[in-house]
C-alpha cells in the first residue's frame, strides 16, 4: 500500500489559505511576511519533492499551480512526477500539458484504490477541502506540517469539523526553528 502524505504550510491557529499569496484572502502571503527566511526550515520541502512517486492535489489547487509549478525550478522535480487530481468537475481539456502525466480522480474511492497500487509516496500540497476529506476517510497516513508561528482567524482550514472518533498521531520528526516555525511530521496510528 502507497503513503499518502499531506504537507501543508499552517498557521498556529489552523489556516492554510493563501500561504504563497493567492489572490482573494486578506492575509494572502502570511508564510513570507514577517517571518525570516531561514533555508534549513524548509529542508522537508525538497526532501519530499525526491521521496515522492505522485502528487495529489484538488480541483482548486491544480488550477492554482498548475499555470506556474511546471516552469519552477524550485519544483523540478514535480514537473515529471505522475499527478492525479480529485474532481467532480475537471474535463481532459482543463489539464494543462506541460505538467507531466496527469490523471482525473471522480471520488474518494478512487483515491483509496490509487493507494492500493503499487509505487511510493504520493504526496498532497495544498487542497483543503480534499485534506478535510481524506482526513475524514481515514486515508491520510502522515503529515509534513511547518507551523507558522501566527495567528489568522479566517481562512481555510487544514482539518475539519467533522464530529468523530479521536484520530491519534505519533510524532516522527520535529524541530524549531529560530525564527519561529516549528516542523512536525506525524504518522497517524492506526
Amino acid at each position: 500500500m502507497r503513503t499518502l502524505i499531506s504537507t501543508a504550510f499552517v498557521s498556529l491557529d489552523g489556516v492554510v489559505e493563501a500561504p504563497g499569496g493567492e489572490p482573494g484572502y486578506r492575509n494572502a502571503g502570511w508564510t513570507f511576511k514577517d517571518i525570516d527566511f531561514l533555508p534549513e526550515a524548509f529542508e522537508i520541502k525538497g526532501r519530499e519533492q525526491k521521496e515522492a512517486t505522485a502528487m495529489l492535489l484538488g480541483r482548486v489547487s491544480y488550477q492554482a499551480f498548475s499555470p506556474v509549478w511546471p516552469d519552477m525550478v524550485d519544483f523540478a522535480d514535480y514537473k515529471v512526477m505522475p499527478k492525479y487530481v480529485v474532481s467532480t468537475t475537471l474535463t481532459e481539456g482543463d489539464l494543462v500539458s506541460n505538467w507531466g502525466e496527469t490523471t482525473i480522480l471522480r471520488s474518494l474511492d478512487e483515491v483509496a484504490a490509487l493507494k492500493e497500487t503499487e509505487g511510493g509516496p504520493i504526496i498532497v500540497h495544498g487542497s483543503a477541502a480534499l485534506n478535510q476529506s481524506l482526513s475524514d476517510a481515514g486515508l491520510i497516513d502522515r503529515y509534513h506540517l511547518l507551523v507558522f508561528p501566527l495567528l489568522l482567524g479566517a481562512g481555510k482550514r487544514l482539518f475539519s469539523t467533522t464530529d468523530k472518533d479521536t484520530q491519534k498521531l505519533k510524532l516522527v520528526e520535529h524541530e524549531v526553528y529560530a525564527n519561529g516555525l516549528q516542523k512536525n511530521v506525524f504518522d497517524v496510528v492506526r
